[in-house]
């Protein structure tokens, strides 16, 4: 018998502009669904229109809008998604004609970060990022009062109280800021007390695999899940490779289209990246989109000031890139190591994080990299005094 909760159905909304290959469109849409269903939603069915860019006033077409209403009539649903962030104009709009619990992925990644943040900082961090996205669309949750009350003489107190709640929201991120410089002093003086240990970090695309490897390397037991974000706070972990100690961080995930919000609010979190000597790029190659994450990520460092550091690509999941690949006519993994050794730059290596291939070579590589840091940094091995 069957005594899961029953999940609150969503439909997914997006806009595919010209020139967005249909592949690549539909996989947005797909990690959306994925971030809903982290989230606890299900699918319930998508709506797709074709515009030269999203429409002002109400994001779609009027045409499409009304059979999205009716389709949410009459399916009995109430939550509606849409894939890109909706500008409070959008928002009051769509609430107007649909009637319903509207979301978009700004609303739905703060909503999954607010779940999953555990420590105090975490906590801090998303509230904050929620109070910076709330405080522009303040005027939609006032709407209610034109519906129960209208007409002269009852105008005022929705304006006053409109005011009030922005004068609250601005204080309160002023408190949170303030409370956040607190902990990022406090971590800085954590940071300041590991010495000169080679420092590297995990980075990469949500849902990768990076608490496993780090897991692996570390023989440790952080969170890992097959679900979006289930790192937030930065987890640091020291390895011994032999005789050479390294400190390795798990980081936050990055994803398309990330909140500016959350970028803001995260990039003391990501003060453990910036302070690394060597990024672990982790990409999953079985992702059909693999290639467009390695650009976000790398956007993502660039946006933090960490373009510049030396970067380790540790392509994982191989196992899964051979099932995907076994009765497909795409490149086998012999084929595409090579294609990808031979365009990149970068020190690089494939794995199976979970079935545990290449686990020593990756070892003997960060042992390398970690040896000729410290090497650079304590010329004397021995001393002879």
């Amino acid at each position: 018998m069957n005594t899961s909760p029953q999940r609150d159905k969503a439909v997914f909304v997006g806009v595919q502009l010209p020139g967005t290959d249909s592949f690549v469109f539909n996989d947005h849409l797909d990690e959306l669904e994925f971030l809903a269903d982290t989230a606890g939603l299900s699918a319930a069915g998508r709506f797709v229109q074709r515009l030269p860019r999203p429409l002002t006033n109400t994001y779609l077409g009027k045409g499409k809008l009304e059979e999205l209403a009716a389709f949410l009539k009459a399916e009995e649903i109430e939550t509606v998604i849409f894939d890109d962030e909706l500008t409070p104009t959008q928002l009051r709009n769509l609430d107007k004609a649909l009637d319903c619990n509207i979301l978009d992925r700004t609303n739905l990644i703060l909503d999954i970060f607010a779940q999953r943040a555990k420590t105090a900082y975490a906590k801090t961090q998303v509230e904050l990022a929620q109070y910076q996205y709330l405080l522009p669309r303040l005027i939609r949750m006032w709407t209610h009062l034109e519906r129960q009350r209208g007409g002269i003489g009852m105008r005022g107190p929705g304006e006053t109280q409109l005011e009030t709640d922005r004068r609250i929201i601005l204080d309160k991120i002023s408190l949170l800021k303030e409370r956040l410089k607190k902990i990022d002093k406090q971590m800085m003086s954590q940071r300041s007390n590991r010495g000169s240990l080679v420092r590297m970090s995990l980075v990469g695309y949500t849902n990768v695999g990076k608490s496993t490897i780090l897991n692996l390397l570390a023989k440790t037991d952080v969170l890992a899940e097959n679900k979006l974000f289930a790192t937030l706070d930065t987890t640091v972990r020291k390895v011994v490779v032999d005789n050479i100690p390294f400190l390795l961080s798990d980081t936050v995930g990055f994803i398309r289209k990330l909140p500016t919000q959350l970028i803001e609010s995260f990039k003391s979190t990501l003060d453990e990246v910036r302070e690394s000597d060597v990024l672990i790029h982790v990409v999953d190659i079985a992702h059909p989109n693999f290639e467009d994450m390695m650009h976000v990520v790398s956007s993502t460092l660039k946006d933090i000031g960490c373009a510049d550091k030396p970067v380790y690509l540790v392509f994982n999941k191989i196992d899964a890139y051979a099932a995907n690949t076994a009765n497909e006519d795409g490149l086998s993994l012999e084929e595409l190591q090579k294609s990808w050794m031979s365009k990149l730059h970068t020190p690089s290596i494939f794995i199976s994080a979970t079935e545990k291939t290449n686990l020593e070579k990756l070892r003997k590589d960060l042992y390398g990299m970690a040896a000729e840091i410290q090497a650079g940094r304590y010329p004397f091995g021995t001393f002879l005094w």
